[in-house]
């Protein structure tokens, strides 16, 4: 899987659980918080759809990804 699938899978899962979003200029270093408007309980439903979409699972007690690129390394690193 590369980046970029990792990237259009997000931008799917963002068009769900945030849906009138903009999601035209998505792109690694959109800002999760400022560029998206992802508050906390919202970071929680993008963890968990990625876990189930990507077949991952992030580790507890990891710092919070702060831009779309980071979540896209996570998943990554995480697939091996």
């Amino acid at each position: 899987m590369s980046k970029e699938e990792i990237l259009n899978g997000l931008k799917e899962i963002i068009a769900v659980i945030r849906p009138n979003t903009d999601l035209t200029n998505v792109g690694y270093d959109t800002e999760l918080v400022r560029g998206l408007g992802i508050d906390s309980l919202t970071m929680m439903l993008l963890a968990l759809a990625a876990e189930e979409k990507f077949q991952v699972r992030f580790p507890d007690g990891q710092p919070l990804p702060k831009t779309v690129g980071e979540v896209c390394d996570s998943v990554l690193a995480l697939k091996g």
